[in-house]
């Protein structure tokens, strides 16, 4: 038997635990072409919100009564496609489930880093890492000296984005919820400052810190978070949309101050990144994370639950800022 979660019916906002349910179906035969994986760690992403919700998104949402689209990390147990050996370890859309029968196109990439935990795959070696880094690079286009900020900068892009922009010889500055997490942004992801959304005045904590204005904002968030960010835009900044985690539903679509004037009068420039656009350089983002990580220049942190009961609550557990790093479920 393979034990899986499935999607049971819509969220109006974020997902709750009612929304899913833990099944027992019998394991399927491989076909021809095929691989079965035995996963072992399974990812919980902050977008999976919008890949269960009604309202358009970049990728179709999850069917009801489907197992719940995820990023997992696991051992081919047995191989009918050529190439890909039993017992080799891969990274790919397996799904929150024990066990997967997938085409060898669900496999993102086969795990190679024999001298660094496989969970990484699933975080700063993952979707998380490769996000930050492609993303800031491509869109941010951070140059030494220039300040960097970043929203839920503890989490597991934003964390990444932080270490990167100060590897690239930037001044960075983080805003997080809370005492453990600002001191997580300072202490072990090396930010010069970090600010607590959940304290008053924030737009005033981060005039403070960012005095010459911000170059880039890395936005995980938009909503209060954003809006009190735009101000304070240098000339020429660049805005990297990345996330949405403080809108919870689309209908009615949110309301709040209007961007443009202060893209206008700073010349700035505002674009969204998804990482489904740039697959083709997965490969080559993870070669120089694995690469920092080795040099000791890249840290990481990882929240991990511990078996697949804990998979329909852990997604509304993100959105209750309860992990501290990147949120993976160990089978």
């Amino acid at each position: 038997m393979n034990r899986q979660v499935i999607l049971t019916s819509r969220p109006s906002g974020v997902a709750q635990a009612e929304n899913f349910a833990l099944v027992a179906a019998e394991s399927l035969a491989l076909g021809d072409g095929q691989l079965r994986i035995r996963n072992r760690f399974l990812s919980v992403e902050p977008a999976m919100r919008g890949w269960i919700a009604d309202a358009g998104n970049y990728a179709a949402p999850v069917a009801i009564g489907a197992v719940m689209r995820s990023l997992a990390v696991g051992e081919i147990i047995e191989s009918r496609a050529d190439g890909w050996a039993v017992g080799t370890v891969v990274c790919g859309w397996f799904g929150w489930q024990e066990e997967a029968v997938v085409d060898p196109s669900a496999v993102v990439r086969a795990v190679g880093e024999a001298d660094l935990p496989a969970s990484l795959a699933l975080g700063v070696l993952g979707i998380n890492g490769v996000t930050a880094y492609l993303a800031l690079t491509s869109i941010g286009q951070p140059q030494p000296g220039e300040t960097v900020l970043v929203s839920t900068a503890a989490g597991g892009v934003g964390s990444a984005v932080g270490q990167i922009a100060k590897i690239l010889g930037c001044r960075t500055v983080g805003i997080t919820g809370g005492a453990d997490k600002v001191r997580d942004c300072v202490e072990l992801f090396g930010y010069d400052a970090a600010l607590d959304y959940k304290a008053p005045g924030l737009a005033e904590a981060i005039a403070a810190a960012c005095p010459n204005g911000i170059n880039v904002y890395y936005d995980n968030t938009a909503g209060a978070i954003s809006d009190a960010v735009m101000p304070q835009l240098a000339l020429r900044a660049r805005v990297v949309v990345c996330g949405t985690a403080s809108i919870t539903q689309w209908d009615p679509w949110p309301q709040g101050p209007r961007v443009e004037r202060h893209l206008l009068v700073k010349r700035a420039r505002m674009e969204g990144f998804v990482i489904f656009d740039h697959m083709d350089r997965w490969d080559e983002a993870v070669s120089t994370l694995a690469g920092w990580i080795r040099e000791g220049r890249l840290s990481y942190q990882e929240d991990i639950l511990e078996g697949i009961d804990t998979c329909p609550d852990a997604l509304a557990g993100l959105y209750r800022g309860e992990n501290r790093g990147k949120r993976i479920i160990r089978l």
